[in-house]
């Protein structure tokens, strides 16, 4: 059975080249997907947290806010998806997305159906079902991982988490004491392979490390073991 346009997810386009946006909006929706179009970054920010769409597809150049602007500027109050286009041989955009908040890149230009193929790979992401085996519920003394809100508090107080800082910290954790590869990280969470170069595990890692109480400088709860991977510590 389709999927009806109200069970559909919602997805916002922010991109400036209007043709461009509106071929992609036709190719996603005759692909079962509700899609809206925004082309100026500071509209997008409101829009974004007003809307919560079910995933952000977002451009680095933008009139008004730039992307990484935008980024920034929502995280506090958006915690869905946002996929990030770059240009495709600038790597700082790409290293900076990932630090704005984003969850994934994609370089520009794009085949549809890749894109089509990493939306729904995140969306997936989020839409998991817990296997009933494992624990939905994490201590660590003052640090509670809840899989079933898909939350995190730190000494009682919520933390906020992006969709991808989340699953990554939810994977690492709910196999403590285990060194995890970056192969072993990128195939659970991305379903692709590791091609050796790519930098977003280990920026989220970064990320993650504060918000958990993790002296970033000497890190006692997640580790980095030197050509193996990260390991979560146990108490």
């Amino acid at each position: 059975m389709s999927i009806t346009e109200e069970q559909a997810p919602r997805i916002l386009i922010v991109e400036d080249d209007e043709r461009l946006a509106t071929l992609t909006q036709d190719y996603l929706r005759k692909n079962e997907l509700d899609v809206a179009i925004e082309t100026d970054g500071n509209r997008a920010i409101n829009r974004i947290i007003s809307e919560q769409p079910d995933l952000v597809v977002l451009d680095v150049m933008l009139p008004g806010a730039d992307g990484l602007t935008v980024c920034r500027e929502v995280r506090g109050e958006y915690t869905k998806p946002i996929l990030m286009l770059t240009a495709r041989t600038d790597d700082m955009d790409q290293v900076l997305g990932l630090e704005m908040g984003a969850d994934d890149y994609v370089a520009k230009p794009v085949q549809p159906r890749v894109l089509l193929a990493r939306i729904r790979a995140l969306l997936r992401r989020v839409d998991i079902t817990p296997v009933e085996e494992v624990p939905q519920r994490i201590e660590f003394g003052p640090l509670v991982i809840d899989n079933g809100g898909r939350s995190v508090t730190l000494n009682d107080e919520l933390v906020d988490f992006t969709s991808a800082e989340y699953d990554l910290l939810w994977l690492l954790a709910s196999n403590a004491g285990k060194i995890l590869s970056r192969e072993d990280i990128f195939e659970r969470l991305r379903g692709i392979e590791y091609d050796g170069q790519d930098r977003s595990i280990d920026v989220r890692i970064s990320r993650i490390r504060p918000k958990i109480g993790d002296d970033p400088d000497n890190p006692k709860r997640i580790k980095t073991v030197r050509s193996k991977g990260y390991l979560f510590v146990k108490e």
